[in-house]
């Protein structure tokens, strides 16, 4: 098993390695495609090349024109099968952290929940890496309080890296009667990078399902709220129920690699001058 994880890790990193050169080699067939739709002569420094680029020009369809990216490979099987889930804590996890935890294995479908013990993060990836997992969720708190959420997608990446904010879960509701129970239903469904990353989290939905996740961005802190819906009397008849938990999540880092690979390159990071340009949003509007 390390050595096949090995294998794809270099194959990878292969692909990786050779973005620039096809991404040249796309800028090149580009200006004589451009050269030759509107009648102009071919550019002088791809006059030797243009014969062998105009052959590859012609044998290209829509889904080979455009270079792939490693991105594309991170989730290039997502959609062949429903994501698998392993949600764990940091070490000694307190009472409200593991409450907190609880009713995220409810949020997302296909979840598994582990208590951490002792065992360390490299430990988790391989076994999750053996046993098929799309995805680990490792939560973290601080005095009691949930305050870090890191998702790492399985084999080879990427991880975010969340700050939790306002985390109110379904024990801390005191009026039980105004949320519904929590289903098991696959749910409905930021920046395009955010989103790809949240999103293969959750199956393809069933049409009949009645429960809404909802993760909405407003000045790069993304909402996280959970519902049922019901209809009274016909489709414009519906009443939405908040059944919890709800948060409020800040991305702070991307890295291209796994939990477990320190050295994995950081894709995006939070700078200190971010905080105080109040109208520069990463994640868009």
């Amino acid at each position: 098993m390390l050595r096949r994880n090995i294998r794809l890790r270099r194959e990878y990193l292969y692909r990786k390695s050779l973005e620039g050169k096809a991404r040249e080699l796309y800028e090149k067939k580009r200006k004589i495609k451009e050269a030759l739709e509107e009648g102009k002569p071919i550019p002088t420094e791809l006059r030797n090349e243009e014969a062998a680029l105009r052959q590859e020009i012609d044998l290209e369809d829509e889904h080979t024109a455009v270079p792939r990216s490693h991105i594309d490979d991170e989730y290039a099987n997502a959609s062949e099968n429903d994501p698998k889930i392993l949600l764990t804590t940091s070490r000694n996890p307190s009472a409200p952290l593991t409450q907190f935890v609880k009713e995220l294995k409810f949020v997302f479908p296909n979840a598994q929940r582990m208590n951490r013990g002792s065992q360390v993060v490299s430990e988790i990836i391989e076994t999750c890496r053996a046993h098929d997992f799309t995805d680990v969720i490792l939560v973290h708190e601080h005095r009691g309080v949930p305050d870090g959420l890191v998702i790492s997608h399985l084999p080879l990446g990427p991880t975010a890296y969340f700050g939790l904010l306002n985390v109110v879960t379904r024990h801390d509701i005191k009026d039980k009667k105004s949320i519904g129970t929590m289903p098991e239903a696959y749910p409905h469904l930021l920046g395009e990078r955010t989103a790809n990353i949240l999103k293969h989290l959750f199956p393809v939905p069933k049409p009949d399902t009645k429960r809404i996740i909802t993760f909405a961005n407003q000045s790069d802190y993304i909402s996280f709220r959970h519902h049922v819906y019901e209809r009274h009397g016909g489709p414009k008849s519906i009443e939405l129920k908040e059944i919890g938990p709800r948060f409020e999540l800040r991305l702070y880092q991307i890295k291209l690699g796994t939990l477990d690979q320190n050295e994995a390159q950081t894709e995006w990071v939070i700078r200190p001058f971010m905080n105080t340009s109040k109208k520069h949003k990463v994640l868009g509007d």
